[in-house]
C-alpha cells in the first residue's frame, strides 16, 4: 500500500484505492467496491459528497499532489474530536501538534500564524474544539483550491474512464420503446 495512505487513520482507508504509477497515468485497483460512473459523476456535486462517497480517490490525488497530510489532519481531527476520554485528549493533542501544526512538524499542514498560535494556546487546556479553527482552515483550503484541481486532474480523468456504467445508465436503452 501507498506510504502516504498508510499513515491516515484507518477510518479514511476503508474501501481504500491503492494506485502506482505507470508510464504518465496513475492506475486504480479497487478493493471491495466497484466503482460505478454515477458514483463519480456526483463527486461534481460538492466537496462533502466527495469526502463522503469518493475519499479514497480525494487522498490518491493529494497523495499524488504531495499533500496528503491535509486530509490526514482533517480526519485526525475528526478523531480527536470524538475522544471521551479527558486524559486521552492532551496526549492526542500533543501528537496531532507535533506531526501537523508545530514549524517543526514532518507533515506541517498550510495555516497561518495567527491560527497556529491560537491552536498552540489552545493546547494547556484541551478540549474536544481545541483544534477546530485549524481544522477549518484546511478544509477550506481543499474545499477551494485541491477539490477544483481534483475535478481537473488526471486522476479525475482516469476514474471516469475506468468506472463501470451504472446497471441504470446500462439498462435504460433497453427500457425504450423503438416506435
Amino acid at each position: 500500500m501507498c506510504k502516504g495512505l498508510v499513515s491516515l487513520p484507518a477510518c479514511c482507508l476503508e474501501r481504500c484505492i491503492h494506485f502506482y504509477e505507470k508510464t504518465d497515468s496513475l492506475h486504480y485497483v479497487l478493493e471491495d467496491q466497484v466503482l460505478h460512473m454515477h458514483e463519480c459523476l456526483k463527486w461534481k456535486e460538492s466537496f462533502e459528497r466527495l469526502l463522503s462517497n469518493g475519499l479514497c480517490a480525494f487522498t490518491a490525488f493529494l497523495v499524488s499532489e504531495f499533500s496528503e497530510e491535509n486530509i490526514a489532519f482533517y480526519f485526525a481531527c475528526e478523531d480527536y474530536r470524538r475522544t471521551k476520554c479527558p486524559t486521552k485528549l492532551l496526549t492526542k493533542a500533543q501528537k496531532i501538534y507535533s506531526e501537523f501544526i508545530s514549524s517543526e512538524a514532518p507533515r506541517e499542514v498550510n495555516i497561518d500564524h495567527e491560527t497556529r498560535d491560537i491552536t498552540k494556546a489552545n493546547l494547556m487546556n484541551p478540549s474536544p474544539s481545541c483544534f477546530d479553527q485549524a481544522q477549518h482552515r484546511i478544509y477550506m483550503l481543499m474545499a477551494k483550491d485541491c477539490y477544483p484541481r481534483f475535478l481537473h486532474s488526471p486522476v479525475y480523468r482516469d476514474l471516469l474512464c475506468q468506472a463501470k456504467p451504472s446497471t441504470k445508465l446500462t439498462n435504460l436503452p433497453h427500457l425504450v420503446k423503438k416506435v
